[in-house]
This record gives structure tokens, sequence and C-alpha cells, in this order.
């Protein structure tokens, strides 16, 4: 249990205040210029010691992407670009930063774009967030009029400008090219790698595209050491991490926990424990929509971070944690997220633009019980020929759901085709 001493936002809840006086009361802006003299070497240092992982569902190490960074530059201006298009159903993490705790995010930004010689940062807000974007660029223009950006920011002699922009609403915009895409004004869909982004992202120049929560814990960990934020979860999946458990629980919530923390303990402290008691529980989706499902059995002994899911053959994600109980139509469930990503997908590759749509077809059958026990095979045919087919993650995405139900609950799917043959519905989906 994480205790309240350890927790980076501490004001997750908006139950203080969340101006810049707030913020500095609760410690943060502390230092700051302190930190930006250690120089640019030494913050990279520190963020690859901590260990921190990127936030935004990759999972890959924050340090070592920074340092992908031209150390000298070419002419060429230099971006941070944050990635605030929190677009993943089940995911509402990043939002209680913006809305609540938004100070975190700016001075992140200030040190991170310091770090990588970036002049520059544009945060990319999803277009649904409009109180999002508001209590986030009241907090930029408060850090604009006390000096801690823009010109000479924090006294430090680094000039740095800060932008929100705000998108329209695409989930694939949350792809960190087509993001970028979508900022110089095209349509959001995903580039070809390489180039990478560090060697050529927006508008052809270097670019770090990082989520919102990544970028926030930073002053933080600076301040308090990497050995401090190195301490929490198991090697490799190291620090704090927001946690949003929506679904069948007593009391879903958005809260800061120690990776590495047994799915059962964060459910029972945090939420009240499953609907109906443990023994209740049908499935949970450990990391928000794209991941495939784990079992009420593999949720016994479930940790919550990358590897130990990986090695399930999931994934931690965004961290958000969606609970299913017995009552749940899971045919349903997958169903209505295969519908997802069929609209979402951007039509740019032939396996995606195609395979979404077939699938999800499938998918209506399936929930009906009017398929035949061989299309489940070929369903899951599909969902190979879509995975790691495409130019970006959509694909699999879109494939890797259908397969864990498939896995996992195969028998139930049979089940209702063979219901529907001989006319029972004891087995049939709910209406």
């Amino acid at each position: 249990m994480l205790k309240d001493q350890d927790r980076i936002f501490t004001n997750l809840y908006g139950m203080h205040d969340r101006t810049l006086a707030g913020a500095k009361k609760r410690g943060h802006w502390d230092g700051t210029a302190g930190i930006l003299k250690q120089g640019r070497d030494w913050i990279i240092d520190q963020i690859k010691a901590s260990g921190l992982r990127g936030r935004g569902g990759a999972g890959f190490p924050t340090g070592l992407k920074w340092s992908f960074m031209p150390k000298q530059s070419d002419g060429r201006p230099s971006y941070l670009v944050v990635n605030a298009d929190e677009s993943e159903p089940g995911t509402c993490k990043d939002r209680e930063i913006m809305r609540h705790d938004p100070h975190t995010l700016i001075e992140g930004c200030l040190i991170a774009s310091f770090a990588m010689g970036a002049n520059a940062c544009y945060i990319y807000i999803r277009g649904e967030y409009i109180r999002e974007r508001e209590a986030l660029q009241a907090a930029i223009d408060e850090a604009y009029d006390a000096g801690l950006v823009g010109k000479n920011a924090c006294k430090s002699g680094f000039d740095f400008d800060i932008y929100v922009h705000h998108g329209a609403g695409a989930y694939i915009c949350g792809e960190e090219t087509a993001l970028l895409e979508s900022l110089e004004g095209k349509k959001g869909m995903p580039r070809m790698k390489p180039p990478f982004p560090a060697g050529a992202g927006l508008y052809g120049c270097p670019t770090t595209v990082n989520n919102v929560e990544s970028i926030a814990v930073v002053p933080t960990i600076l301040r308090r050491g990497a050995d401090w934020f190195a301490s929490f979860g198991r090697p490799n999946n190291t620090g704090t991490k927001l946690f949003g458990i929506s679904g069948h629980v007593a009391n879903p919530c958005v809260v800061e926990e120690a990776m590495s923390i047994p799915l059962k303990e964060l459910l029972e402290k945090h939420c009240g424990g499953v609907r109906g008691g443990w023994k209740n529980l049908k499935a949970v989706i450990p990391g928000g929509s794209s991941v495939p499902m784990l079992t009420a059995a593999q949720c016994d002994d479930a940790i919550m971070d990358f590897d130990w899911l990986r090695e399930q053959r999931s994934g931690l994600g965004t961290a958000a944690v969606i609970v299913m109980d017995q009552s749940t139509d899971v045919i349903k469930a997958i169903w209505r997220l295969s519908k997802f990503y069929k609209h979402e997908s951007c039509g740019q590759c032939t396996p995606c633009r195609e395979g979404t749509g077939w699938m999800m077809r499938v998918m209506d059958r399936l929930v009906k019980g009017e398929a035949e026990v061989e299309e489940i095979d070929m369903l899951l045919d599909v969902t190979k020929q879509v995975e790691g087919h495409t130019i970006c993650a959509l694909g699999d995405a879109a494939a890797w759901p259908i397969q864990g139900l498939i896995r996992h609950f195969r028998g139930e799917i049979e089940d209702r085709i063979k219901a529907k043959r001989t006319g029972r519905t004891g087995a049939m989906a709910a209406e």
C-alpha cells in the first residue's frame, strides 16, 4: 500500500487548490532552476536510473527515449510533444492530472524539454476534454506570468514556450506519428518508421512524444531522487503508477499506487472489491481495451506491472482496469470493442481497414450465436493476419481482445452457437 507522503499527484481528486499558489504549497516548482543547473546529461541519467517506463501504454524506458535526441543541433529546432489524446476506452488517468494537478505537467514539460534541448513543447489534448484544456491553459498562463516558462524560464537562461493544441476526437491521433501529422494540420494517419520522431518528427525536426503521466512525474523524481522512485515495484517495473479502475467494482476510481501491486489488493483496498465478492469475478481487462483479458483464475495472483502481464499474454497498457463480473456477456463486450476499432481505423493499411470490419462482422454473428463453430478458428486466423502487418499498433489492438476471448472463453462461444441451433435460450446473450 502506497503511503500518502510517497504520492506524486497530491491533488488527484481536486480537493485542494489547483492554482500555482496551491501547487507551490504542495511542493511543486520547488528549486526548478536548481534542477536545470545540473545540466541535460544529469537529468537524463537520473531518469534512466529511476527506471521510469512510458506511461502511455508501450512501457518504453523514458530516459532512453530522451537520449535518442541529438546532443548538438544541426540548425533544426527540437520539440517535445505531450500526448494528452487519452482516447483508449477505459482510460481516464491523464484527465485527472490536467484537471486537478496541471502544474505537475507544466513543470515536467519544462525540465524534459530542457533535457532534450527543445525550446518549444506542444500538448496535444483530446477533442472531448474541454474543461481539462481550460484548466491546463489557465495553469500555463499562470506559469508565464510568474516567469516560470517563457523567456529566461525560471531565470535559468533557457527560453521555453508551451502550446496547447486541441484534437478533434480521433482515436488514431493517440498514435505518436499520427498525432504529429495531425499537429501539422494533415489527416491523422500514422507514418512509416524509420525515420523515428527523434530523427525527423514534427515539421521534420527532432521530436520526442511522451504521455502526460510520463512527463508529470519527472520533477518529483528529480527532487526526491532516482533511488526513491526505483524503490517501488519490481526491478524493471519501478515507480508509482496511476490506475483507473472501472466496471463491476463497488467504487470505481483513479488511484496512485506502487507498480507491481497485486490486482486483488488494488481492487479490494481502493474499490471496495468486485461487485458480489471476489468469487463473482469473470474477467478483467488489465490495461485499456487493446490488451487481452485475464480470466478470474489468472486474476487470483495477477501482478500489475509490464512484465508479469506480458508473460500472461496480456499487457499493462495504460493501466485502465476494466472489471467484469459473472453477469457480463463477454462475447458482447469484445464485440463492442471490435466495433470501436473498426470505426477508428484510419484506413491506410489494407489488413487493418478490411480486417477490422471483417472481424466485427464475425463477432456480430458470434454474439447472436448465428455462426458456425468452424468460424471461431477462421476468426482467430484473421486476427493473426492483421496483427503485426500494419504501420501502427491499431491492428494489434483490434486483434488482441478477440484473441483473448477465443483463448479463454471458446467454450462459451461454442455453447451459444449450439444453443441457437437447438433453440435453447439459456446460453443466449442478453438482448
